[in-house]
């Protein structure tokens, strides 16, 4: 599984800017991006579909460390590509991204 995770400064530190999460499944129906920043409700966030199977979401997401998972079909998915992830409650791993702040 291949992703990316991009984040795009925004003028006023206090801002949020927009942060890119990718995954590419050619397979998937349907795939939604949970975690910290939405209280981990699976369907909150779809995701959306593009060319060659890729899947993508941005999010105005605050400063912060958030951990987070794709739900591909039903399906908890941890994201391979994250440079960081922490073990969870379910004996999976978490995926986690930190939004610097802008100065």
């Amino acid at each position: 599984m291949k992703k990316q995770i991009t984040h795009k400064p925004g003028a006023d530190a206090r801002v949020p800017s927009a942060t890119r999460f990718e995954l590419v499944r050619p397979e998937a129906r349907a795939a939604f991006l949970a975690g910290s920043f939405n209280d981990w409700h699976p369907n909150t966030f779809p995701m959306i579909p593009g060319d060659g199977g890729k899947w993508v979401k941005e999010l105005a997401l605050p400063p912060g460390r958030y951990e987070y998972l794709f739900v591909v079909d039903g399906v908890w998915v941890a994201d391979s590509a994250a440079p960081e992830s922490v073990p969870n409650p379910h004996g999976g791993v978490n995926s986690v991204i930190v939004v610097p702040a802008h100065t």
